[in-house]
């Protein structure tokens, strides 16, 4: 694949086309047109970086040229080559996009330089393109992977509060995806072609906190040996998210009051020059705000304009039918990046991660299938490639009495299905065959125990299965 950029050069002058592309045909691609046809011929054909053009092209106008070029999908830059009579024409196809001008006669260096410049300038558009792209990828709402009642209830209200101007709260437990729901809103806003600027409050002591957020002036305090632009001011017509909320002192609090006021106004620390932000706010938190207010903890006045609109990310216990969901994306993204082709996990793997109560949420379901794409020797995530948490939590399961062999890890396949047979037959025999009862004590859901059942070929003189219409 070529790497180099591509010029198109277009001028009705042979001279002129074969001597510019004698002196960048070194650098570049070099394509050539003596009129409008032919290089909307090229531009449709080829990916052209930089255009060319002369304004008087025999009876045609460049300018149409150019108006043609810049509604192209992928526009090139455009530079117009114009006699020193036509300065004008020029300046005004800069107004209508064009890169820059060049004058007649020309001066080689300069022309060497402009397109320097603007395949450069093109290059910076394209890395800032691929970088949103990968941005939206992980951070869009196709990301946010379920389908529980709970989890649209959730993407609904960011779908509402995104377009709006509204600040927004986020609740929730450590590892729920408060950041990631934080990014889905500044993605789906009119902000989003500026910053998302994210500060963890808890990171930072008060002192360090307040300098962060506003910025100081050089000799603010000592080690302050130059001015520091806050992150406020980072985010300056984009989003600026507040992690772990609660976590900031009085003082910090009653300065971000002041910064959330119409005005949007705030001082460096150490300066007296009244500067202005227009930022959106959007906290989170996994402590209980409208309690610490009550406490006294926490301002009244600023929780209520932090809460404008307030979204709880639910934590993973309460969507459990999401985790077959959240473990195809998590392996898809873990067995890329380790270059394993493991595609799936045993029927025990994924029965101890619905069992499981994930205290650390998506987060920890996350670093679970991490773990297990990693131990994996065959081409299937087992029970005993899952971490150590996961497997004491299957194994407190057992109904007392009855061995845990099966999930050692010296433990054969062959031990490991009769044991899980006998348990099945041993449970369903101790609820006289209801097949809700015996799920409930396995620590497993129903259907996956009708399947279980199924596929073991649990026979009726091991238990006596009645039919279960509860």
């Amino acid at each position: 694949m070529n790497l180099q950029a591509t010029v198109l050069i277009v001028d009705d002058e042979k001279h002129t086309r074969d001597g510019l592309r004698s002196l960048l045909e070194n650098e570049y691609d070099v394509y050539v047109a003596p009129d409008i046809a032919g290089a909307i011929n090229v531009l449709e054909r080829e990916q052209i970086d930089v255009l060319l053009t002369d304004l008087r092209l025999g009876s045609e106008d460049g300018m149409t040229l150019i108006d043609r070029a810049l509604k192209m999908p992928r526009p090139p830059a455009c530079i117009m080559m114009t006699a020193y009579g036509s300065v004008d024409v020029a300046v005004e196809a800069m107004k209508r996009g064009a890169y820059d001008f060049v004058t007649k006669p020309l001066n080689l260096d300069k022309v060497e330089l402009l397109i320097a410049r603007a395949v450069q300038g093109r290059k910076l558009e394209q890395e800032n393109r691929a970088l949103r792209q990968q941005v939206d990828e992980r951070y869009g709402l196709e990301n946010i992977w379920g389908d529980s009642a709970a989890l649209h209830e959730v993407l609904d209200t960011i779908r509402q509060v995104a377009p709006s101007s509204a600040n927004v709260l986020i609740e929730g437990e450590s590892g729920t995806g408060k950041e990631l729901a934080a990014h889905a809103i500044h993605n789906l806003s009119r902000r989003n072609k500026a910053k998302f600027v994210a500060v963890h409050c808890a990171a930072l002591s008060p002192q360090l906190l307040e300098s962060e957020l506003f910025g100081h002036e050089k000799g603010a305090f000592t080690g302050a040996y130059e001015r520091r632009i806050g992150r406020f001011e980072q985010a300056n017509g984009g989003t600026i998210f507040l992690d772990e909320i609660a976590e900031i002192d009085p003082s910090t609090q009653v300065k971000l009051l002041r910064i959330m006021s119409e005005d949007r106004a705030f001082e460096r620390v150490g300066g007296n020059q009244t500067l202005h932000a227009d930022v959106r706010i959007i906290a989170a938190t996994n402590k209980n705000l409208e309690q610490m207010v009550r406490e006294g903890k926490f301002r009244d006045d600023l929780y209520f304009r932090l809460n404008v609109v307030r979204i709880t990310m639910p934590p993973l216990r309460d969507r459990k039918e999401d985790i077959p969901i959240l473990v195809r994306g998590f392996l898809r993204h873990f067995c890329k990046a380790n270059d394993k082709p493991l595609v799936d996990l045993t029927p025990d793997a994924m029965d101890a991660l619905l069992t499981y109560n994930w205290p650390g949420n998506v987060r920890e379901l996350r670093t679970a299938i991490e773990h297990g794409v990693v131990m994996a020797t065959g081409p299937k995530i087992t029970l005993r490639d899952l971490p150590m948490a996961v497997r004491q939590a299957a194994r407190a399961k057992l109904p007392s009495g009855v061995s845990a062999q099966a999930f050692g890890e010296k433990t054969s396949p062959l031990d490991l299905h009769e044991t899980e047979r006998k348990l099945i037959a041993q449970a369903l025999a101790a609820t006289n065959g209801n097949v809700t009862a015996a799920a409930k004590k396995l620590g497993i859901s129903r259907r996956t125990l009708h399947r279980k059942i199924n596929e073991m070929n649990v026979s009726k003189a091991e238990a006596e299965i009645k039919n279960d219409r509860t």
